[in-house]
């Protein structure tokens, strides 16, 4: 289907402010065309008086046939042509720019909604600066479009259609001749058009890799001037760029040549009115005022034809955007968000994986879980620990549907997760993860964040989570305390202070099953006995799992499952997997100093 197809089915709801707004471009436009015939009119007035067309056909009815009285009457009636055109040109303005506003917003938030339900395989192979550059700026383009470029090609149409009616009502060979470059300036355009529309899609996406390159390069700014790569950044940003000014290069070569070619045909039909125009004038054939205003209406008909180079530019531009802005609406869900609902409170927290397999891999490959047979009663803090690669967080991001498993299934409280509503079993898992979210909000809004109703939070609900997290004392010492902005990222923080916090989130939204994914591999000492005080507290009560590296944080769960290669190894307390001297022994020992002794022995 045609970019533009697509548009106007996406945009079906504006059908009505469509058409208004094209009944005031048409209408601007028939107002616009008349101050040429009354130059005519009032031509043909001076030179003919009482005998002029408007005396003998026109006004002679109401009795005005005084050349005077015929001038004042042109007057009263360009007054009343100037006033509709301007009338009917802020109607249109307004009508095509609040459109497009509309429907920039609509389609942004649609896009960008859209996105957020799509499952995580689907951002693997995406980057996101690319995608950055669709939400943002190729939707622009569409309301750059509408702003503007609508207006114009039903402007020029309809101006066509409205002057060759005078044209073939003054003397139809001169019409004939003025219109003969029409075809030929509109096949030319469409020729051109052809040969821009793959060029301006490779613009596009040359413009998402720049954008993809610069949102990478800000990202990772700390890690770039600490290896003083900048040069070396920044000649991947230069190469991003130049391919970016060779791709538009090579479409402003072409929708450059448009205006010229069009000219020439202009040229041809303009001399052509001229001149016959002027010999049957010359010879009493045609009437002065009649070649006047077919003089004045042969540039008022060809000359917008050379704005076709601009709308024809400016249309490739928009359709290659729209393309990709809707190939993103179009992009499939696979991952249903509907299903049965259910309220938090009433989930008691049983889990239970069934011959669970899953790979992120190509066939082929090693699954990256194999086999898994597991069940979490309610209640109980249960350990993930295992090297990097084993499967540990994966098992979790299954569980919050973040991916689909392709073998087996996992059940909450007896129900399969994929037959209950997404939003109310992630409402139901407080997550912690490795690298904490925090936007940029104050420290009060960051805890709150996961709460539907913010504005039902109470301030001290907010500080008894951070007093549970053992964030307080840190906040207190901010500038404006929980009132205090934290930037982008959070990144006014240190990252024990950001996992606090958002353990804290995790602590108010106090969910029957709480997720820490490896909260504390990237923490200090003193924050991770922190966050392991305060699990002892929150996992009261509650399912509580845990991926860990570091043993020390995971030996008080009720039970801890080793794993390696995506399937589990051993199973047992901290106690039991010790005695059996086994693989998790063998990593406690590596982990708390015994491995000077191992090595020798």
């Amino acid at each position: 289907m045609h970019p533009l197809s697509k548009l106007l089915r996406y945009a079906s709801a504006y059908r009505r402010d469509f058409k208004l707004a094209a009944l005031y471009s048409v209408l601007n436009k028939f107002f616009d065309i008349l101050p040429e015939v009354l130059i005519g009119a009032a031509v043909d007035v001076v030179v003919k008086g009482e005998e002029s067309f408007l005396a003998r056909n026109v006004l002679g009815a109401i009795g005005i046939t005084n050349t005077w009285e015929q001038l004042l009457a042109l007057g009263l009636f360009n007054v009343l042509v100037w006033g509709g055109e301007s009338l009917f040109q802020y109607l249109y303005e307004v009508k095509w720019r609040q459109l497009a506003q509309n429907l920039q917003h609509d389609m942004r938030l649609d896009t960008y909604r859209h996105v957020q339900r799509l499952d995580m395989a689907y951002f693997e192979n995406q980057r996101t600066g690319n995608l950055m550059a669709i939400l943002n700026d190729d939707i622009n383009q569409m309301e750059r479009f509408l702003n503007g470029g609508a207006n114009q090609i039903i402007q020029v149409f309809f101006s066509s259609l409205m002057v060759s009616a005078v044209f073939f009502a003054l003397q139809k060979e001169i019409a004939l001749m003025a219109l003969l470059p029409v075809p030929l300036i509109l096949l030319g355009a469409f020729w051109f058009q052809n040969r821009l529309a793959p060029r301006y899609t490779k613009v596009r996406e040359a413009a998402g890799d720049v954008g993809a390159r610069l949102n990478n390069n800000l990202l990772g700014l700390a890690t770039i001037k600490a290896f003083a790569t900048e040069g070396f950044e920044a000649s991947h940003i230069e190469e991003a760029s130049n391919r970016y000014r060779q791709t538009n290069a090579a479409a402003i070569r072409i929708s450059a040549a448009i205006t010229p070619v069009i000219r020439m045909a202009i040229l041809a039909g303009f001399t052509a009115t001229l001149l016959y125009g002027g010999w049957l004038t010359l010879h009493g054939q045609l009437a002065v005022g009649a070649f006047s205003v077919l003089v004045f209406l042969t540039q008022r008909l060809l000359w917008p034809l050379t704005g076709l180079a601009e709308v024809a530019d400016m249309y490739q531009r928009s359709m290659a955007a729209i393309e990709r802005a809707m190939g993103l609406l179009d992009t499939p869900i696979s991952i249903a968000y509907e299903g049965k609902h259910f309220a938090k409170e009433a989930v008691k927290g049983d889990i239970r994986f069934e011959n669970l397999a899953f790979s992120y891999a190509s066939a082929g490959e090693a699954p990256t879980l194999q086999g898994i047979n597991l069940s979490i009663p309610a209640g109980q803090t249960v350990a993930f620990v295992g090297s990097t690669g084993s499967g540990k967080s994966t098992l979790v991001k299954l569980l919050l549907r973040f991916y689909t498993p392709q073998q087996g299934r996992i059940l909450l409280d007896g129900e399969p997760i994929d037959a209950l509503n997404l939003q109310d079993l992630r409402r139901a898992i407080g997550y912690v993860a490795q690298d904490a979210f925090l936007s940029d909000a104050s420290v009060a809004d960051n805890i709150a964040y996961g709460e539907q109703d913010r504005a039902g939070v109470s301030d001290a609900a907010i500080a008894a989570a951070a007093r549970a997290a053992e964030a307080t004392e840190f906040i207190e010492k901010l500038p404006l305390g929980f009132a205090t902005r934290l930037g982008e990222r959070g990144q006014k923080l240190s990252g024990g202070q950001r996992q606090r916090l958002a353990l804290a989130r995790a602590i108010l939204k106090n969910p029957p099953i709480l997720v820490l994914d490896e909260a504390t591999s990237a923490v200090d000492n003193e924050t991770e006995a922190a966050i392991q005080r305060s699990l002892e507290v929150v996992s009261q009560n509650r399912t509580t799992i845990v991926i860990a590296h570091r043993l020390s944080t995971v030996r008080q769960a009720h039970c801890i499952h080793l794993m390696e290669a995506g399937r589990i190894v051993e199973s047992g307390t901290h106690e039991e997997l010790l005695a059996r001297a086994g693989a998790y022994a063998a990593l406690w020992r590596l982990q708390t100093g015994e491995r000077s002794a191992f090595m020798v022995a």
